[in-house]
């Protein structure tokens, strides 16, 4: 309980502040072309990282942990490097033909909202390369059960990004915001390095790198296939009145902080827990430890929830209804948050399921049922989008990611307990 607590802490410390960064730019610009272009912007760099970098860290962690420290070090280094020249030549490749592939992606931009979102999408790019070797960081933490640091780097390069946004965005905008994300990224990398240890000539043959490999694969093409729902928010928000982009995105956020939080006290360090389960053939007690970690983050999301229809609008108003943020931008927000509680109750628990297959060192079954449901999904996403706009948009994905952990939670029952 007293590491939950503190993870708790430090992931919120660390997460409070990516928000505020979050924050700061949509209250003093205002949601408009110029969000809406930064918040496009990262889609196409977080498609990418939640599809291979993601992938990753579901697949190291188990792998690495037990091992010895030897044997860690080596395995780390070697992904390290397979991870970093990986994520460099995607940046470049995307880089180079951003002029190509962004148009299409936000075909309700006007020509200068079009080339904003060039530009921001490029300096964000570069980040995406740290960001994905922070994911191999991060791993070689979890694997050995020290979470501390891992959590209070991104605290120290948040709280520098956010005071130079500070200085910054008023003379320079939006760019100044992008600029200074990828910045936080790689001092984020250059903190966490410590964690990988001394250097050494890492073995791309290795056994761990073998397996690791034929864990990823499926998740690889899986993903790639139904992680595309943030593509497709914006290319269909792209089209709805300026400004709406930027305040679904910002209510994702909103979310997606807790969510984080939940993931980073209670899913992250469950991981090793249940993975050392597994190798020992312990079945009772993984089962006990799934249902008691899925009973708390059901309870937490709920009561998030809750919150968030009792006093949420009046705490949105508290906090943003300030600056260029009208009070309809308020409300506006505030429904979509309603709108979107499937995503959180449902993304939360999701998690707790997600994260027992992949300790199971299981793939396949999570990656399968999101393909299955994704495919059902996306067309009734665009015909509630049509006839209900942002509405529709919300409710349809929210019922998207409940589904997704129904079928999980039912196929973990009824292979593995």
């Amino acid at each position: 309980m007293k590491q939950i607590i503190q993870l708790g802490v430090l992931s919120a410390a660390n997460i409070g502040i990516a928000f505020l960064f979050q924050w700061y730019v949509l209250t003093q610009l205002g949601p408009g072309i110029e969000t809406d272009a930064l918040f496009a912007g990262m889609t196409i760099p977080q498609l990418v990282l939640v599809v291979i970098s993601g992938s990753l860290m579901h697949v190291l962690v188990p792998l690495l942990a037990g091992e010895n420290e030897e044997h860690l070090r080596h395995d780390a280094w070697g992904f390290l490097i397979l991870v970093g020249g990986l994520f460099g030549f995607l940046a470049f490749i995307l880089y180079v033909t951003a002029l190509w592939w962004i148009p299409i992606t936000v075909p309700g931009f006007s020509r200068a909202g079009m080339d904003l979102t060039v530009d921001l999408t490029r300096i964000q790019l570069l980040g995406m390369v740290f960001t994905a070797v922070n994911g191999v960081q991060w791993a070689t933490y979890h694997a050995r059960q020290k979470f501390m640091w891992a959590e209070f780097a991104p605290i120290l390069s948040g709280i520098l990004s956010l005071l130079l946004l500070i200085w910054t965005l008023p003379e320079y905008g939006v760019v100044a915001a992008a600029w200074i994300s990828t910045f936080r990224v790689a001092l984020q990398t250059l903190l966490l390095a410590q964690g990988m240890g001394r250097p050494v000539r890492p073995n791309l043959k290795s056994a761990a790198i073998q397996q690791a490999w034929r864990r990823i694969k499926p998740l690889l093409w899986g993903t790639a296939y139904y992680k595309t729902d943030p593509l497709v928010d914006r290319f269909l928000l792209s089209m709805a009145s300026s400004g709406s982009l930027s305040l679904y995105y910002f209510a994702q956020q909103i979310y997606g902080a807790v969510s984080q939080v939940i993931n980073k006290a209670i899913a992250a360090p469950l991981v090793p827990v249940l993975s050392k389960f597994h190798k020992a053939s312990d079945i009772e007690g993984f089962r006990r430890a799934y249902y008691r970690k899925l009973s708390q983050v059901g309870i937490l999301s709920l009561v998030g929830i809750l919150f968030v229809g009792l006093v949420g609008q009046t705490m949105l108003h508290l906090l943003i209804g300030y600056g260029n943020i009208s009070a309809n931008n308020v409300d506006e927000l505030w429904w979509i948050m309603i709108w979107l509680s499937g995503v959180f109750v449902g993304g939360a628990v999701g998690q707790i399921s997600s994260s027992s297959f992949y300790a199971l060192g299981d793939t396949v079954t999570p990656t399968r049922i999101g393909m299955y449901s994704y495919t059902f999904y996306i067309p009734a996403k665009f015909v509630l989008f049509y006839y209900y706009g942002v509405m529709g948009l919300a409710l349809s994905t929210g019922a998207f990611v409940l589904v997704n952990f129904f079928l999980q939670n039912w196929q973990l029952k009824r292979k593995y307990f």
